[in-house]
């Protein structure tokens, strides 16, 4: 069973904090996507993903982390945008508005394997992770 809670910490920007608990795989995917998704419509700007009590994680949730990264940069879309997408290509971009915290070993090679550490940053200290977080410049 797939468990998800939020939370706000507040630190240079309003950081909102999505822990989950269970395994993310296909059978329960959409239910992880659909309250991120929630989050996000509800006002979230900055997300950092709670993976401590995750014990495994498919490609359906790592898909998930991939459309969140979207979304979230598309709601942040500026004039900047078009750099961010060639950094974002060329490995030199990490995001502003999406990390992730705790990553079991599993998850983490799968993370990594996959690419995503190239473009989401991933933490083991939650505090640096939201502290980590930049208000927008400019």
């Amino acid at each position: 069973m797939l468990e998800i809670t939020t939370s706000i910490q507040n630190a240079r920007v309003s950081v909102t904090i999505i822990r989950t608990k269970g395994e993310i795989d296909s059978s329960n995917y959409k239910i992880f996507q659909a309250r991120a998704e929630e989050t996000i419509a509800g006002g979230a700007r900055y997300l950092l993903l709670d993976m401590k009590e995750v014990s495994y994680i498919s490609s359906a949730g790592l898909r998930v982390i991939h459309t969140l990264f979207n979304k979230l940069r598309d709601l942040h879309k500026d004039a900047t945008d078009d750099e961010l997408r060639k950094e974002t290509s060329a490995g030199a971009y990490k995001s502003p508005y999406l990390k992730i915290v705790h990553l079991a070993e599993q998850a983490k090679e799968v993370f990594e394997l996959s690419g995503f550490d190239v473009y989401i940053e991933a933490y083991s200290d939650p505090q640096r992770a939201v502290e980590s977080f930049q208000p927008p410049s400019g």
